[in-house]
């Protein structure tokens, strides 16, 4: 089930958290944001479909220390794990969650623009190009990228092979040891007209008061 704040809104977006998250937690995690956002955009935070049981060795790669979680695909599917650094030969889980997305489009609806997070960032990215192809499940105006990155996943090519039209603002922390400044910056460099907010901190959605000014200025191209 979506959460999202109640009362006026001018701004719908559809928010997909991170690998080992879960709507719950990513709301807890967004709070500065949400508050930033109040009155002018209502995030709408689904949980992903696949549920992640924790192994100790993955700790540094976590989007969280959180003993258990979900996600939107797997790097392993024989170890039920991921890792934004693998270059895997095969994914499992994308197409489900991909369905899910489209199920919570279809409730929601309208949906203004998309919100993701580490892993749900790099889904959006892959959302974004379904969108620019003509899927009809996906109709939205932009998306925010925090802490996004390409997959490198061999079978998700094909997601990357025209430059992405739909604007977008992508989040940038100068000392993320989860994706590195590098990865993100990657993923911005698909789009056509990317869009910048970069801070001095780690894996984590900033929401400061000049960095809530980046993002209204941004959201402000699309209102109602």
């Amino acid at each position: 089930m979506a959460e999202g704040d109640s009362g006026s809104r001018s701004l719908r977006l559809l928010c997909l958290h991170g690998y080992r998250q879960d709507a719950k937690s990513f709301r807890a995690r967004s709070g500065a944001l949400r508050k930033a956002l109040r009155g002018r955009a209502e995030l709408l935070i689904i949980d992903a479909p696949h549920v992640v049981v924790a192994r100790p060795e993955e700790a540094s790669l976590l989007d969280t220390l959180d003993s258990s979680g979900r996600g939107w695909w797997f790097s392993s599917p024989q170890e039920g794990t991921f890792n934004a650094f693998e270059e895997a030969s095969s994914c499992k889980g994308l197409e489900e969650s991909l369905e899910a997305v489209a199920e919570a489009f279809a409730e929601h609806s309208p949906i203004d623009g998309l919100l993701g997070f580490s892993q749900g960032a790099a889904l959006a990215a892959i959302i974004c190009t379904l969108k620019q192809g003509g899927d009809p499940r996906f109709q939205f105006d932009f998306a925010v990228l925090i802490a996004g990155f390409k997959s490198r996943a061999l079978d998700h090519c094909s997601f990357y092979q025209a430059p992405i039209q739909v604007p977008s603002l992508h989040v940038l922390g100068e000392t993320d040891r989860v994706i590195p400044f590098e990865m993100s910056q990657e993923l911005a460099s698909l789009f056509s007209t990317p869009l910048f907010l970069t801070h001095l901190g780690g894996h984590f959605i900033p929401a400061s008061a000049a960095q809530k000014k980046t993002y209204l200025e941004f959201l402000s191209q699309f209102g109602k």
